[in-house]
């Protein structure tokens, strides 16, 4: 489903400040994997998943998706393939839209729009429905703005936006971050649901490590821009945290604390 093939990307390059970001990183993903992606600050966990989505162009390198080299592609073309849910709950909806025309916008993702109205009388059962798997009661406030909406409430009808038309590839950066932790248990347990029934193929970077153990098939651990572990299925099944900080003190010759100042 995805190929990235030695890919380079500088920040400030040639200036006092550059910064290697992506170290000459190799990565295949089969359909379907869930990974999960963790490392320190500054390793490029953001950084890959803005290169992959077309947010920064690379230096060097190619990308694939499917049967398609992306490479070149403009952000909004690899839109079509390629659905997000970002760090900030305001980013991934129109706060004075509402809630039913923010779900008909997400629902033309990938169509060519024309002169019409965007909400259709026969669209708004299909929203009630897939609002109902949220547990949140937005099945009947279709007609609120989303503006109205706590920070939870907008990242679970962004995490059903990003799906809504099953995208190739779904990428979450940090989704749980803005969140208090029964809230982002909630969000956790609705991505699961999602990328679970609708077999997508995803990429979830996070702080947590427990959250990496926990959800998904595959697990990698970027430092200062490269890959340094990456594990799958029964290995990453049976990992602990303490496995985790373990894996990063064999390959970096460094000790830390504890997980905390890894991941701070």
């Amino acid at each position: 489903m995805i190929k990235l093939s030695n890919i380079i990307k500088y920040f400030h390059k040639g200036s006092v400040n550059e910064i290697l970001a992506i170290d000459d990183i190799s990565l295949t993903v089969k359909e379907g994997d869930f990974i999960t992606i963790i490392g320190s600050n500054g390793a490029g966990k953001s950084t890959l998943l803005n290169c992959l989505a077309g947010t920064y162009p690379i230096e060097s390198g190619t990308i694939d998706i499917g049967n398609h080299n992306i490479t070149n592609w403009p952000e909004f073309k690899r839109a079509r393939l390629i659905a997000r849910v970002f760090q900030d709950p305001l980013l991934g909806t129109c706060a004075n839209a509402s809630i039913e025309q923010n779900l008909a916008l997400a629902n033309k993702r990938g169509l060519k729009r024309g002169l019409s109205f965007g909400v259709k009388s026969r669209d708004r059962g299909f929203f009630k429905e897939e609002l109902k798997q949220l547990g949140l009661g937005l099945e009947d406030r279709l007609l609120d703005t989303a503006g109205l909406l706590s920070g939870g409430q907008r990242q679970a009808l962004t995490m059903l936006m990003a799906t809504l038309v099953k995208p190739d590839i779904l990428l979450l950066d940090e989704h749980l971050a803005a969140l208090d932790p029964k809230t982002a248990q909630q969000v956790l347990d609705l991505t699961q649901n999602i990328v679970s029934q609708k077999k997508l193929t995803t990429l979830m970077v996070t702080h947590q490590m427990k959250h990496a153990i926990q959800m998904g098939n595959r697990l990698i651990m970027l430092h200062r821009g490269k890959i340094i572990y990456d594990v799958r299925d029964e290995e990453k099944r049976k990992l602990t945290v303490n496995d985790l900080l373990a894996k990063f003190y064999e390959a970096q010759g460094e000790e830390l604390a504890s997980d905390k100042m890894l991941l701070a």
